[in-house]
């Protein structure tokens, strides 16, 4: 597995110092490049952690998935919400399943 950066949606996090797919990539794979987006170094890196597809604010960065868990060509997404965060699963057919994550703490 590893993830993908949508070029498209990415702005670079703007003007931080460092974009926040960067700040919490364990394996300090996620930079940006010179056109001020955000690229991995080396896919094969990835350790599939994916804090950078919770952390990006664009939705630029998508998990691929093992057939095992979702088919071939699977690609899981994030949003991060206040309190909870929203997973979408696009499956190989072009379905979708959406899972929400509280992430509030009860008291």
């Amino acid at each position: 597995m590893t993830v993908r950066i949508d070029r498209s949606r990415c702005n670079g996090c703007g003007k931080m110092k460092e974009p926040g797919c960067a700040a919490v990539c364990p394996g300090d794979l996620l930079y940006r490049d010179s056109s001020g987006k955000c690229a991995i170094r080396d896919p094969r890196d990835c350790w599939d952690c994916a804090a950078c597809v919770k952390e990006c604010p664009r939705q630029a960065i998508e998990m691929y998935l093992p057939v095992q868990i979702g088919g071939r060509g699977s690609t899981l997404k994030a949003r991060t919400g206040k309190d909870k965060i929203i997973w979408r699963l696009t499956k190989p057919d072009g379905s979708e399943e959406i899972f929400e994550i509280c992430t509030k703490k009860e008291r």
